[in-house]
């Protein structure tokens, strides 16, 4: 029987440095981190037109002409509003949305779909694709004998297997698919291997 092959990983330029992996204590790759440069041009490219529009508003001022109907309309509404008017509270929590927003894509890696791979060269990065991962297992889990159907899904730090057995113990194609699971997360060669969540059952049953 011929073992199925991982796919390709993915290569990315030489880490910074590695996080300490507190369960085995070795150090292993940081997550990939999403370059995002839609959200990053986007903002940029809304912050550049404002501070345009205003500056050119500013300037014209400046030179004598009256200033746009929208910033009058604008300063008197800020001058006379009050603080609990609820067109200032939708303003306010819209801004204060996004912002957070900003935050969030800032301080986080992004690319859940790759997860980190080891490597025997510190200064070189790989990661496999979590979806490659997933059907690799799945093709595993196909060839033992009782099972009927396979649905597998990986996470960060959890595989989720659920399989229906049409034949045999349940006990038995439970303890093979663990056994064969088990070897094949470790074939993928993660830097942090995921832990096993494992649940077979009969045709037409539920859970």
């Amino acid at each position: 029987m011929n073992e199925p092959r991982p796919p390709a990983p993915v290569l990315d330029p030489p880490a910074p440095d590695a996080e300490e992996d507190p369960g085995t204590g070795h150090r292993v790759p940081r997550r990939f981190w999403s370059a995002r440069r839609v959200p990053a041009g986007l903002a940029a490219l809304l912050l550049a037109a404002g501070a345009g529009l205003l500056l050119y508003d500013v300037a014209a001022v400046r030179a004598g002409h009256p200033a746009m109907d929208w910033r009058r309309r604008l300063a008197d509404g800020l001058a006379t509003r009050p603080l609990d008017d609820p067109a200032v509270l939708v303003g306010a929590g819209v801004a204060a949305a996004l912002g957070l927003l900003l935050l969030v894509l800032a301080l986080t890696p992004g690319r859940r779909g790759l997860l980190p791979m080891r490597t025997p060269d510190p200064d070189l990065r790989v990661a496999l694709d979590r979806k490659a991962a997933a059907m690799t297992l799945r093709d595993r889990a196909v060839e033992v004998s009782g099972v009927q159907s396979v649905r597998v899904r990986v996470r960060r730090r959890r595989v989720d297997a659920r399989a229906v057995s049409h034949f045999r113990d349940l006990d038995e194609v439970r303890g093979d698919l663990d056994s064969v699971l088990t070897e094949g997360i470790d074939h993928l060669g993660l830097a942090r291997p995921p832990s096993l969540g494992l649940r077979v059952r009969r045709p037409g049953r539920k859970g």
